[in-house]
Parts: structure tokens; C-alpha cells; sequence
């Protein structure tokens, strides 16, 4: 059995960006690491897009930055326009080659498809894998996405579409999401947020067909890629172990409002690599408790509102738009938080927080 200081369980984002923050800042020099990752190769499997409100190791992965979006309802679209926050797409696969390009060439560090060949007793274990519990009563994100090419200019790659609510919602909060990576190409996405019990709301491809031809009038086009997933939107449960820290959307990384995660990733592997010496005995990371709070009350009214739901996150996005891009990306401040809570229907929340 092989013995190791460190081990990452599951190579996706969250594993391999802590590897790559421990491996640029000399933390594995004396160390040894091992990442225990199932699958047989890394391809393009998944897109990460956020507002870029902190520096990240990654600019060189991101192919598409927008300054400029909008959004859909049935009574009406408005722009946002916004300078200082450009929002960002990283395709997995540069972010993949990148990872594994500059860690395959330190030799204190190791792959292994499972944990039989690894004692585990005295390392320090970070986890991103979901405890497999049945959460499907839970909220999730989930949404199907597929890259489409056409054989004419369609598309203004200068502003994208965060939300376009436009569409059936079936008793649940859906929308569509488009990323214009150029004139004839772009990412289009239905996405829901409801429980993953309901099997009527994953006919996907039924959904995305009428919605590029009925809505974006497009007849005429190849699909190049597709993606499907499913973000949490609550906290998993986990049990304390003295040796083992939750990374990812296991270790609470995901803005539940949002289902953002990528920068929050980075932050929390900046902390480990900084904490690195002490981290069994450093103060947990977290994205912050009033985002816990305020997400916990804006899901209660979710839930039992979803019909509200395009209005709220539309009224959210009439406040400054630096604003309303610093709440989602908890970076605001008091002042900011409020601007946004009173743009919320007051009554319907202040329930939902008692």
C-alpha cells in the first residue's frame, strides 16, 4: 500500500484546480499527492462561465469574454451593459491540458483509479465526490446544452443571453441561455431549477429543437458539441473526519442562488495552498454565511413561487449592474446586499424568512 501526504478524491475541476495551486506554489516540492480520478481520458465535457470580479490562474482557457448581456420574459427583454466585470467562458478541455501539462511533470504526483492500492490513514484527504445519498427531493440546476454552427452570420457574438424565460415552465422556474462564441456559432442551454424527481422536465432535446427553431427562427444548423449536468443547489450533507476537507460543490462551493462554483473553487484552493502547513486546524472555508442565508430564503421562495421567479430575477438586474454582479459573485458589500434585497417583492420574502 502506497502512502501519500495529500490525496484528491475525483479529478474534475475542483481536484485537479487544488493540485494545480499546491503544484505553481512549491507546496508539493517535499510532498507527495495523489488525485484518485475514475474516468479513462479528459476531454471537452463541461463549460464554466462566470463574471471575472477576482484574478484566476486561467485567462489562457477562456475562449469568449462578453461585456454586454440580456434578458427575456414574456413581458418584455432589456440590455445590461457592464465594463469592469467581463463575464468569461473556459472550455474544459484547455483547462484540462493545461492542469495536466504542468502537474504530469512533477513526479510527486501520482493518478490512481480508485483508493485499493492508497493508505489513507495518514494523509490529508480533500473530497469533491457527493456522498451518494438519494437528493433528487433536493433543488438542482439542471440543463442540457448544445453547440450549434450555421452557414450564416446569425448570431451578435458582441452580447450574450443570461436568462430568456420565454418559454413553457411547467409549473417550475426554466430558461434558456445563450453564449455566441462567434457569428455563426453559439452554446444554447435549457436550464431548470427544480427537483430532479420529475422526469417529464428532461426531454431536453425536444426543448432545445423548439426553442432554436420557433425562437431564434434558426433552420439550419449542425450540432459541433453537447453537454448535460446537473448543479446542486443545496449544501450536501457531510460528516466531520479529522483528515478529510470538502472541496467543490461537496465542500459547499456552489452559490445556491446561482449555481456558480468555478471562482469559488479557485479561492478555496488559494486558501488551502496558502494554509497548506495548518490546514486540519485552519478555520473552514466558506463562501460566505449572509450568502448562505440570503440563498436559503430566496430558495424557500422558489419553491413555493416559481411562477414569481422570472420577475424577481429580472427586477434583481434593474439595480447598478456592478452591483447586482458582485451579490451573485459574493463580492459585495452591505450596502450593495441591500440594494438588491429592495428589489425584491418584500412581502412574499420577509415570510419566507420567518
Amino acid at each position: 500500500m502506497k502512502e501519500f501526504d495529500y490525496v484528491i478524491l475525483g479529478g474534475g475541476c475542483a481536484g485537479l484546480s487544488l493540485a494545480y495551486e499546491l503544484d505553481i506554489n512549491n507546496k508539493i516540492k517535499n510532498k507527495k499527492l495523489a488525485i484518485v480520478e475514475i474516468r479513462e481520458e479528459y476531454k471537452r465535457d463541461k463549460t464554466w462561465s462566470f463574471w471575472k470580479v477576482c484574478n484566476h490562474n486561467f485567462d489562457d482557457c477562456i475562449v469568449k469574454s462578453w461585456n454586454n448581456f440580456s434578458l427575456n420574459s414574456k413581458s418584455g427583454s432589456y440590455e445590461v451593459f457592464n465594463k469592469t466585470y467581463p463575464y468569461q467562458t473556459i472550455d474544459s478541455e484547455l483547462f484540462y491540458n493545461k492542469i495536466l501539462n504542468k502537474i504530469k511533470q512533477n513526479k510527486n504526483i501520482e493518478f490512481f483509479k480508485d483508493t485499493n492500492q492508497l493508505n489513507l490513514n495518514n494523509s490529508i484527504i480533500f473530497n469533491s465526490i457527493l456522498p451518494k445519498v438519494n437528493y433528487e427531493d433536493n433543488l438542482w440546476q439542471h440543463f442540457k446544452g448544445i453547440e450549434i454552427e450555421t452557414s450564416k452570420n446569425i448570431f451578435d457574438d458582441k452580447i450574450f443571453n443570461l436568462m430568456d424565460f420565454d418559454c413553457e415552465q411547467r409549473d417550475q422556474v426554466h430558461f434558456f441561455y445563450t453564449l455566441p462564441f462567434a457569428k455563426n456559432k453559439a452554446l444554447i442551454e435549457t436550464t431548470w431549477l427544480s427537483k430532479m424527481d420529475d422526469n417529464s422536465l428532461k426531454d431536453y432535446d425536444a426543448q432545445l429543437k423548439k426553442y432554436i427553431e420557433e425562437s431564434l427562427k434558426i433552420k439550419n444548423y449542425k450540432i459541433s458539441y453537447q453537454e448535460q449536468g446537473a448543479i446542486p443547489l443545496f449544501y450536501p450533507e457531510s460528516q466531520f473526519e479529522k483528515n478529510k476537507i470538502n472541496i467543490g460543490s461537496a465542500g459547499g462551493m456552489t452559490r445556491l442562488s446561482t449555481g456558480y462554483t468555478f471562482l469559488n473553487i479557485q479561492d478555496h484552493s488559494k486558501y488551502i495552498a496558502n494554509n497548506i502547513e495548518t490546514i486540519q486546524n485552519s478555520k473552514t472555508y466558506h463562501i460566505g454565511k449572509k450568502y448562505e442565508f440570503l440563498d436559503n430564503v430566496f430558495l424557500n421562495v422558489l419553491k413555493k413561487h416559481p411562477d414569481q421567479m422570472p420577475k424577481i430575477f429580472l427586477n434583481m438586474f434593474k439595480a447598478p449592474s456592478k452591483t447586482v454582479i458582485k451579490f451573485l459573485s459574493n463580492k459585495s458589500n452591505i450596502f450593495e446586499d441591500f440594494s438588491i434585497i429592495f428589489k425584491m417583492p418584500k412581502w412574499t420574502f420577509i415570510k419566507n424568512i420567518f
